[in-house]
């Protein structure tokens, strides 16, 4: 059984020192939804944990003249008028370190997977961003195994990329391969859940389990049970055990899963604590929000280590609306974003990635060279063959290079189209892009390029193993291993006619 966050709290106050400090205790004022209003407490800090009479604990949000706006962590209806609050000179803090990779923790840093937790450290929830002297330019790729995205909305280490979409359109799905392909890629992963079902939770956590990603994997959750102070502080923590890694030269991925729940707990809390509403009810401070978080995402230069916090932060948006006020506070924010289309999502396309929303800022700066090779003109052709669809639905018949246009444009959509938790590797990109400038998959339906995939990739691993190598740990390719590679693409095409 776990322990209750008032209790954990009480336990990691007791461990640190305190130089004696006399102080008024303050007195509960209102209490209401999780959220009190304490008087006669001056001297506080914002973040500050308070304690309540009963062994309640809670934080403080609001400073103002006279009194000090609290919301509560649990428990919040042991808190009433007149109870006595003391202050802790203390804030949240996190654990950090090595012990935590593999374990699932809340937003404080408690244990939810039943075993006992010895970190190493405690960061604080809240910490400066890197300034701009300690940061480099993203320019070392974060290979997802997307195809759709590693070759035409590349992704680079300490890179800030959102991905947004309607509810059910695969956000979480298109994380959760990014991180199962970070397996023996020397990047570690943390996965922050907001506001989930914790069904939903634990669905993560099975796949992460069952693929082997738990290894280089921290899940911290704060679930949709949990109070929304728990939820707000939840992305934070993220951030601060992510940061442990950077500080000491790692990669981390972190996926923020989803800050359009982060947003409305803090508007939640907002507005219990009299704050005035804006834009949406949210306050006008919300931009505020997500840019301190985010800005923890960096590239840092060698002098400080030479790592790097990449974020995928997950936005959700109602009937594709991405003018709504969160969607474009979080996409100011980024270095770009993947845009998930509900519509090719029922269409079959997935990942329903559209291409002619979708951008990444730092561009093919973050792209293998083996990959620049193969995927300069995707784009055009997927905007070329989306415009020649439309023209055709009016019922006219196409003209011969129109329709080779059309053909060449479903077989790349067919090529694109990739299974969930089947990330590809490098080498297995590069020779799907072949036969789409090959054109082997042409003249086949959108059900037979699916199982042609299949032999197609086994013939080239096969027939080029030793390049397959090369390319998956350099990046880089040479003109004798590309006509190497249309050789063996070439060799496919025969053998299959016969």
């Amino acid at each position: 059984m776990n322990e209750s966050i008032s209790a954990f709290l009480r336990r990691q106050l007791t461990e640190y020192t305190f130089t004696p400090v006399t102080y008024r205790k303050g007195t509960v004022a209102r209490s209401a939804d999780g959220v009190v209003t304490v008087e006669n407490l001056p001297g506080r800090r914002y973040g500050e944990l308070l304690e309540f009479e009963g062994g309640v604990f809670g934080m403080a949000m609001d400073l103002a003249g006279d009194s000090v706006g609290a919301v509560l962590f649990d428990t919040a209806d042991a808190v009433r008028s007149g109870d006595t609050v003391r202050g802790t000179d203390a804030v949240v803090e996190v654990p950090v370190g090595e012990s935590l990779l593999g374990r699932v923790i809340d937003a404080i840093g408690r244990p939810l997977d039943g075993k006992p937790l010895f970190a190493e450290e405690r960061y604080p929830v809240e910490r400066p961003a890197p300034s701009i002297i300690d940061r480099r330019p993203v320019d070392t790729p974060l290979e997802t195994g997307i195809l759709a995205i590693d070759s035409m909305i590349p992704i680079g280490r300490g890179q800030r990329e959102l991905i947004i979409g309607d509810r059910q359109t695969g956000k979480t799905t298109i994380a959760l391969d990014s991180i199962l392909n970070q397996k023996d890629k020397n990047v570690l992963c943390v996965y922050c859940a907001i506001g989930q079902k914790a069904g939903t939770v634990a669905g993560v956590i099975e796949t992460l389990t069952n693929a082997g990603a738990m290894e280089y994997t921290v899940v911290v959750n704060a679930g949709a049970a949990d109070s929304a102070a728990m939820q707000y502080l939840a992305p934070y923590a993220a951030a601060s055990v992510a940061e442990y890694f950077m500080e000491r030269g790692r990669d981390v991925l972190v996926v923020y899963d989803d800050l359009s729940k982060h947003a409305v707990a803090y508007r939640m809390m907002s507005l219990l604590l009299l704050r005035p509403p804006g834009r949406e009810a949210y306050p006008g401070d919300i931009f505020y929000l997500h840019s301190r978080l985010l800005e923890r995402s960096a590239c840092l230069s060698k002098e400080k280590g030479g790592g790097s916090i990449t974020a995928m932060p997950i936005v959700e948006t109602m009937a594709g609306n991405i003018s709504a006020y969160i969607p474009t506070n979080v996409i100011s924010i980024t270095d770009g974003q993947i845009y998930l289309e509900s519509g090719l999502f029922h269409a079959g396309v997935r990942p329903a990635v559209n291409t002619g929303l979708s951008v990444s800022r730092v561009g093919r700066a973050a792209q293998h060279p083996a990959m620049k090779a193969y995927s300069g003109t995707l784009r055009i052709e997927l905007s070329q063959y989306r415009e020649a669809e439309i023209f055709t639905r009016f019922g006219s018949d196409p003209d011969p290079v129109t329709a080779k246009l059309l053909k060449r444009g479903d077989a790349l959509i067919s090529l694109l189209k990739q299974d969930r938790s089947a990330p590809y590797n490098l080498f297995d990109e590069i020779s799907l892009l072949i036969a789409h400038q090959e054109g082997i998959f042409m003249d086949n339906t959108a059900a037979e390029i699916k199982n042609e995939m299949k032999n197609y990739l086994a013939h080239m691993n096969r027939a080029c193993a030793d390049i397959a190598v090369k390319i998956n740990s350099t990046g880089r390719i040479t003109d004798e291993q590309k006509n190497d590679l249309a050789n063996a693409a070439d060799s496919y095409v025969m053998g299959a006619r016969l």
